[in-house]
């Protein structure tokens, strides 16, 4: 059973490695959404299971995800294998996965990161705040929030402190997974897209 997935243009020149959230592994249809889409501008997109996604995977039962030090390990593993087969090496995430790649800005292999919903704080908690390391982080970073977010809000974020090199931006009226309501006027489809382009352009100012 593998624990990678592998979106992949024959000559792409940029790659993507692309982490899961916290309760969705590497198969979501959100992950597949973001990974096809990437890799149909000529990104190589590599989808993959945190350890405790993969024994999911094996036989059936939920776990609580891998504390942060195993999942540290097991994404810097998965930029050393990477690294040396693409020229740009990027890193991304849904939520949990996202935060993550955040802690890893400092690798010189890496060329930027991308967070898509990223969990500021449990819904409901925002003194459990998780995005302390955010102000002090040294490489380009892109952050895609719903402005719904209940793991941080548009209206939360605007008293969070970013680094100068930390791009946020918001999607319309997106919840958690970018999903708008439909008296918003916006699409879930549309949304995604949305994440996809940015995601290209951000891709595309660091790059030579």
């Amino acid at each position: 059973m593998t624990s990678l997935l592998v979106d992949s243009p024959e000559d792409a020149k940029v790659t993507v490695l692309l982490a899961h959230g916290a309760g969705a592994g590497m198969e979501h249809e959100f992950m597949a959404h973001i990974a096809i889409g990437l890799a149909s501008k000529n990104i190589k997109v590599v989808r993959f299971n945190f350890p405790y996604m993969v024994k999911r995977a094996q036989d059936g039962k939920r776990r609580p995800p891998d504390r942060a030090p195993k999942l540290l390990d097991d994404f810097e593993q998965k930029i050393d294998k990477f690294a040396s087969q693409t020229e740009y090496l990027f890193l991304a995430g849904k939520s949990m996965g996202g935060r993550m790649a955040s802690h890893l800005t400092e690798n010189d292999k890496v060329s930027g990161v991308m967070c898509l919903g990223f969990p500021f704080h449990p819904p409901g908690k925002p003194e459990n705040y998780k995005g302390e390391h955010l102000a002090h982080l040294v490489k380009p970073t892109l952050i895609l929030q719903g402005e719904r977010d209940t793991f941080g809000t548009k209206q939360e974020c605007q008293s969070f402190e970013f680094a100068d090199c930390v791009q946020l931006e918001f999607i319309p009226d997106g919840d958690h997974s970018f999903k708008p309501r439909v008296k918003s006027g916006h699409t879930e489809q549309g949304n995604r897209e949305l994440a996809i382009k940015r995601m290209y352009q951000f891709i595309q100012t660091q790059i030579k």
